[in-house]
């Protein structure tokens, strides 16, 4: 008895090292006849998860009356049906989302990776456009300072315009002053020129008249 004891846990022992979970799979198929009963004929096989939709149910034969989404109508056992769709349904839907999810991430990491290089160029235009904003900046400065060089100049050669045009009265002015006085000069030279003349022909005639009085009055006196 005590040899068979420690034998009887050995095998235990060897049972559970080799023991193996495993699960049941839900990828089966359920029939769907064309009457309540397991005499009736066979009309379908369906998969696991196949959408039914409920027209009556028969609690004392155990079926359901469903009809499918072709149209086609039969009757399964109550106990394969559930409110639920099964596992598989929501691994699959599950992995749909994911692959929407998986797809949705690459197309905004490619949109990200657009923004950043649109938003790269942008700064570069950005940089370029500033550089041309100064530049600009610097050509209207320069622009502005001809202007207002152009402007004075303009005022300069205005003021001596007319400074020339004053000169030029003043010199016409003197020009007439001075044929004026030319005029007077000669005026003044004739009337000289005319009173010596006169001055001499008085002294002229006068003269020779004293002395015929003075040789007379000699004459006399011897």
């Amino acid at each position: 008895m005590k040899k068979i004891i420690p034998l009887l846990i050995l095998l235990g022992c060897s049972l559970s090292a080799y023991a193996e979970t495993v699960y049941v799979t839900d990828n089966l198929k359920m029939i769907l006849r064309n009457g309540e009963s397991t005499r009736h004929k066979i009309i379908k096989m369906l998969p696991s998860g196949t959408p039914l939709t409920v027209l009556e149910r028969n609690p004392k034969t155990g079926y359901t009356k469903v009809r499918l989404s072709n149209g086609m109508e039969g009757y399964i056992l109550t106990r394969y049906t559930q409110d639920k769709p099964i596992s598989r349904w929501y691994l699959k839907k599950a992995r749909k989302k994911l692959e929407f999810l998986e797809a949705e991430n690459a197309r905004m990491k490619a949109e990200l990776e657009k923004l950043s290089s649109n938003n790269n160029q942008a700064v570069t235009e950005n940089k370029s456009l500033l550089q041309e904003r100064d530049q600009l900046s610097k050509e209207l400065n320069d622009l502005r300072q001809t202007a207002a060089n152009a402007i004075q100049l303009k005022n300069q050669r205005d003021q001596l315009q007319e400074r020339v045009i004053t000169v030029e009265r003043e010199n016409q002015q003197l020009k007439r002053e001075k044929q004026a006085l030319e005029d007077s000069t000669n005026q003044d030279w004739f009337l000289y020129g005319g009173i010596l003349a006169f001055t001499g022909i008085f002294l002229g005639l006068i003269i020779p008249k004293i002395r015929w009085q003075r040789k007379t009055s000699n004459w006399d006196t011897f």
